[in-house]
């Protein structure tokens, strides 16, 4: 695929969350302000996104807005993601126990990806959107999912990983990961404390269930003080809750 091809698709996702972001219609002068675009670049994108019946043009306000095929769009994604309620009452229920942001994540390709976000009451949170990755062997819910994966497979994972990386720093020592992934395995959750961001960190586990072949992967994140003196209530909270909600599921 073409950079120019990449940079199109970018730009209409992103426009897509900027809408869903405010709530609102927006001009095209508002869009290209926003990601500081050509305006002609900007109205490029817009226009194509009205010929293909996903965003509706007014004249009169000048203004564009999504129309209800993108609600349509994705309507089975969370049946097929989630099932019919297990997962999603898992997450409301460790929110509900715990007071902290609660994450189901999937590996996607050579990340982690978030793609359930349940936010914390409280005023100091882990704030993250749907849709974030993060590097597949270095955040903890990546190596939760790692953890379920044959070791051949993680190799040839790491193999991929480090040959993409450029930042030597940042290629993954295969022994070490290997470590930590046996440790998951025998503890049957994972412990991840400052690894993404200094301060916060996040208590994991795996789902006993798959969604279109897809490994799952929920956490319970947030300021890494408050996951410490809190530790032994959240992992029983995630093994009953699991048990509760999840196991039952096929």
């Amino acid at each position: 695929m073409s950079r120019e091809a990449i940079k199109t698709a970018k730009r209409l996702f992103e426009i897509l969350e900027y809408f869903d972001e405010v709530q609102r219609p927006l001009s095209l002068r508002e869009v290209a302000h926003r990601f500081d675009y050509p305006v002609s670049s900007a109205s490029a994108v817009l226009k194509s996104m009205v010929m293909l019946g996903y965003v509706d043009f007014d004249r009169y306000s000048r203004t564009y807005m999504p129309t209800m095929r993108i609600v349509q769009l994705g309507q089975w994604v969370q049946g097929a993601l989630f099932g019919e309620r297990g997962i999603l009452a898992l997450a409301h229920y460790l929110n509900r126990e715990t007071e902290e942001t609660v994450n189901i994540a999937t590996q996607s390709d050579l990340y982690l990806q978030y793609i359930h976000i349940q936010p914390s009451p409280q005023t100091i949170q882990a704030a993250i959107k749907p849709g974030t990755i993060r590097p597949l062997a270095r955040s903890g819910l990546g190596w939760m999912l790692l953890s379920a994966r044959s070791d051949e497979t993680i190799e040839k994972l790491v193999r991929r990983i480090n040959f993409e990386e450029e930042d030597r720093k940042k290629k993954i020592d295969l022994k070490e990961l290997m470590k930590r992934v046996q440790k998951i395995r025998k503890d049957g959750y994972v412990v991840s404390l400052h690894t993404v961001t200094e301060g916060a960190g996040i208590i994991g586990m795996l789902l006993p269930v798959r969604r279109h072949g897809r490994i799952l992967a929920v956490g319970v994140a947030g300021p890494a003080d408050r996951l410490v003196a809190n530790r032994a209530h959240i992992v029983r909270c995630l093994r009953e809750g699991i048990d509760k909600f999840v196991s039952k599921e096929s």
